[in-house]
C-alpha cells in the first residue's frame, strides 16, 4: 500500500512543546482531481492499535521529533480531528521546528496515512476518509492541503487582548 500524505495548519509552541492539530473533520478539500473530506471517528481505530506513531519533519524518517512509543508524542481525536502534543527535542531539527513556529512561519501539520479495505467511501469525484492507519504526523514548511485550520505560536509571556481576539478569529477561520 501507498502512504498518502494530507496537510493541516494548526500549531502552536508552548515552552518545548507543540501542540494543535494535524487534521480536521468534516472540511472538504480538493486532492489532485478529487474532493476530499475526513470524517470524525477515521482515526480511532489506529490510536487505539497502533504501537507506535511518529511524528516528523516534512515527512522524513531521519528528522524524527516524537513518537508516541516513548509518549514524546500524544494523540487523540476531539470533535474537531485529530490533535497532537509533542515535546520537543533539544536537537538541531527540534530547534528549528520551534524557532518557526514562534515566529509563525510554519506551513502547519500533515499526516501520512494508509487506508485500510472499507475505509474509505466514494461518491462520484467525492472522497470520505472514514478509517485511516495513521503511519505519523508531520511539521511541515508547506502550503496545507485541508483549510479551516491556522498556524500560531504561543509562548510563555502574556498576551495583549488584540493578540487574544486576533488568535480566536483565526482559529475561527474569521481572519
Amino acid at each position: 500500500m501507498t502512504i498518502e500524505k494530507r496537510i493541516a495548519t494548526e500549531v502552536r509552541a508552548e515552552g518545548r512543546k507543540l501542540s494543535g492539530y494535524a487534521a480536521t473533520f468534516n472540511q472538504e478539500t480538493r486532492i489532485a482531481d478529487f474532493q476530499e473530506r475526513i470524517a470524525p471517528g477515521a482515526f480511532a481505530a489506529s490510536l487505539r492499535s497502533s504501537p507506535d506513531i511518529l511524528a516528523l519533519v516534512d515527512h522524513d524518517p531521519s528528522r524524527v521529533l516524537a513518537r508516541t512509543k516513548s509518549g514524546t508524542l500524544r494523540l487523540s481525536e476531539d470533535d474537531r480531528g485529530l490533535k497532537f502534543e509533542i515535546d520537543v527535542p533539544d536537537t538541531s531539527a527540534g530547534r528549528d521546528v520551534l524557532a518557526l513556529a514562534t515566529r509563525g512561519d510554519l506551513g502547519g501539520m500533515s499526516f501520512g496515512f494508509t487506508v485500510p479495505d472499507g475505509g474509505d467511501s466514494w461518491t462520484g469525484d467525492k472522497r470520505e476518509l472514514r478509517s485511516v492507519v495513521l503511519h505519523e504526523i508531520s511539521v511541515v514548511q508547506s502550503f496545507p492541503a485541508y483549510g479551516g485550520t491556522t498556524v500560531q505560536a504561543r509562548s510563555r509571556k502574556q498576551r495583549t487582548d488584540a493578540d487574544r481576539r486576533i488568535a480566536l478569529l483565526e482559529l475561527e477561520g474569521i481572519r
